[in-house]
């Protein structure tokens, strides 16, 4: 697998590189927002994961991350010291995959990487006979990930799509809230649970549709399908 490592301290990139090459990663190291964005367009080699330091020198990891989800779906890891809930809430809502807090197990590091790289591709593999779901105003392409309201895109992170996808594929049926977060982010952490609710809510916001999903308290949430 090809990972693109962003990371600013040359000695900490290279131990780290080491230790992916030992397991059969293609490392390439950029030590900047710039260069890795440089390294993410499409006509370059594409990439499995992307390892991204918050503390860079030229800019601001999450407005690294906001950048490449923009122009890829390549699954970001964030890696820091920044430990706070509210930062790796920040982190997930720009679209990063996954965020581990610095000193980490390599082990575990290792394990995370494997992890987001199976969940994409299977979601890539993933067909069936119904590639689009239409509810009401509503039009959720599967295969492109793509959303519109009334023949109007919308924008939407890889986890919101993931989210409105999940709840949208069994309309009226109420999600656990453990569920969506083990099917959506893969994971039981309980701070997650807070990161459910800035979804939703932001799901609301993006779609202009604030009954949309419903929440059923002490439960989890369920799509209410508008009038066609």
């Amino acid at each position: 697998m090809r990972l693109l490592l962003v990371e600013d301290d040359n000695h900490v990139a290279a131990a780290l590189s080491a230790v992916l090459k030992r397991h059969g990663f293609d490392v390439t190291h950029a030590r900047s927002g710039e260069e890795a964005l440089q390294a993410l367009v499409p006509e370059g080699p594409g990439f499995g994961v992307v390892l991204l330091d918050l503390g860079l020198p030229d800019q601001d990891g999450y407005e690294v991350c906001g950048k490449i989800r923009k122009r890829t779906s390549t699954p970001v890891i964030m890696v820091t010291a920044r430990s706070d809930v509210r930062s790796r809430i920040h982190g997930l809502n720009l679209g990063a995959d996954d965020y581990v807090v610095k000193p980490y197990d390599t082990g575990e590091l290792l394990a995370r990487i494997h992890a987001v790289s199976r969940r994409t591709v299977a979601e890539e593999q993933v067909t069936g006979a119904e590639d689009a779901l239409r509810l009401g105003p509503v039009h959720i392409e599967l295969p492109t990930r793509r959303v519109t309201v009334d023949g109007t895109v919308v924008q939407l992170t890889r986890k919101e799509f993931d989210l409105l996808a999940l709840l949208a594929q069994r309309p009226g049926v109420v999600f656990r809230r453990e569920q969506i977060i083990s099917e959506v982010w893969r994971t039981s952490w309980e701070g997650t649970g807070r990161t459910l609710e800035v979804h939703v809510a932001s799901l609301r916001a993006k779609l202009r549709m604030p009954a949309l999903i419903e929440t059923v308290r002490g439960v989890g949430y369920r799509l209410v399908a508008p009038a066609a």
